[in-house]
């Protein structure tokens, strides 16, 4: 899967093991990379699980057609579809259409 990121800032951070430790901790850091591996190996969206430990899930409400991975609780990974969503008839996401996307940030957006 192609893979952008919304800031700049948040681009180094992820480019820097030393910088990506510093700015979330060890534990956050260390799934952080696991979680970009699985989004970068993927070749669309449908292939990253929604399984834990990864747990690939659509968000609501104000976050509507962003996704998130789950990492150290209560923070995720959210990220979100470069072009519109494809749909299926019926409603749903076709989620092997999924190819490219961008990272938002790394949040605990429970408290919204």
């Amino acid at each position: 899967m192609q893979i952008s990121f919304q800031a700049r800032k948040t681009e180094k951070i992820f480019n820097s093991a030393r910088k990506l430790k510093k700015e979330y901790g060890v534990d956050r850091a260390k799934k952080i990379k696991l979680r970009m591996a699985v989004l970068r190996s993927a070749v669309n969206l449908a292939e990253v699980p929604e399984q834990k430990p990864d747990r690939r899930h659509r968000l609501k409400g104000d976050r509507k057609n962003q996704f998130a991975v789950d990492l150290v609780h209560p923070y995720r990974l959210i990220f979100k579809p470069i072009h519109p969503l494809p749909m299926l008839e019926g409603g749903k996401i076709d989620l092997s259409k999924i190819t490219e996307i961008v990272i938002l940030g790394v949040e605990d957006y429970h408290g919204d």
